[in-house]
């Protein structure tokens, strides 16, 4: 079977003010994703980072919904500890009714945020990370079974899928045990072991709603006409991200421009070197090869791509380059 290609955005912000600009962006890459043929198009959820616009995923979905026709849509994550699980399923099946046949309900434990705000984000200060496989069951009852109660109104359609998301051993064995397609996150975790999906298949359990395992792996993708210039475009996004973590950014990202003087140093390079085993860069061709690596390395049976470049023109230019590529 062919791999299936899909994308995972991030509604990445240039600044805190820059919220609009990268809202309208994630927007238009749905619609160039869908024309292009993607299998999916999924947003994240972030909290309290000046440089990330999307967090609120059950509310961009439904604009992404209006803006688009075929593409499934879904969230890449919801982080389900924070949330009753009841609200999450109204939510669910509201766009699920709007866009039938059209949603994937990504459910994740991860904070996605700092502690404090993890704390503001929970209605009584407490996020129930513990109590995530409980929640998870709570969600695909209140999805799945009919005499669920209180009942979940709008009705849900008869399928809406629920996908684990996580990059660990515990994710995956919770996916098995509960019958759910699975999604790792190695773009989060380049460490992650590369058994993982091969745990998770062994393990599943099928049920009436997922007969079979069904594995996403989602990678870091930086494709572009010349190996130069895709590098450029992966080592801008890196040191970003690093200047991020260190409290560096001040909200703000360098461009491509700037990062071509940016004094790089040991601790820039031990960090951009960490993230080797969870990106794919270069030309088509070679970025082709790559990820069919990492497919059969960990065993996924679709790719999701994560392409976070500076620039709109670069990342369309990507997305549009790595279909080619596949379909040629």
């Amino acid at each position: 079977m062919a791999l299936q290609l899909s994308v995972l955005d991030q509604s990445l912000a240039h600044g805190a003010d820059g919220a609009e600009q990268a809202l309208q962006e994630t927007l238009e890459m749905a619609r160039w994703s869908e024309t292009l043929g993607y299998t999916r198009f999924w947003v994240s959820e972030h909290h309290a980072f000046p440089s990330v616009a999307g967090s609120a995923p059950e509310v961009l979905l439904a604009a992404l919904g209006a803006a688009t026709d075929t593409i499934r849509l879904g969230s890449g994550g919801i982080m389900l500890p924070y949330y009753s699980a009841y609200k999450v399923a109204e939510a669910f099946s509201l766009l699920a009714n709007l866009y039938p046949g059209r949603i994937d309900l990504g459910v994740g434990r991860a904070p996605g945020a700092d502690l404090s705000t993890a704390r503001a984000l929970a209605s009584d200060g407490r996020p129930r990370f513990e109590a995530f496989p409980e929640l998870t069951v709570q969600l695909s009852d209140y999805l799945w079974r009919r005499d669920a109660q209180p009942i979940v109104s709008p009705r849900p359609p008869e399928q809406i899928p629920i996908w684990m998301l996580g990059s660990s051993a515990d994710s995956a064995v919770l996916a098995a045990r509960l019958g759910l397609p699975y999604n790792l996150g190695l773009f989060i975790n380049p460490n992650a072991d590369s058994q993982l999906i091969g745990l998770y298949k062994s393990h599943y359990q099928a049920n009436e709603h997922q007969a079979s395992p069904y594995a996403i792996l989602t990678v870091s993708v930086f494709c572009a006409d010349s190996e130069d210039y895709a590098r450029q475009l992966q080592l801008t996004y890196e040191l970003n991200l690093f200047r991020f973590f260190m409290g560096q950014s001040g909200g703000r990202s360098l461009t491509p421009e700037q990062v071509k003087d940016y004094p790089i140093g040991p601790r820039e390079r031990a960090f951009i070197a960490s993230r080797e085993n969870s990106r794919a860069t270069g030309t088509p061709s070679q970025v082709k090869r790559r990820i069919k690596q990492l497919a059969e390395k960990h065993n996924a049976d679709e790719i999701m791509a994560v392409t976070n470049m500076f620039y709109m023109k670069d990342r369309k230019r990507s997305f549009e380059l790595l279909r080619c590529v596949f379909d040629a």
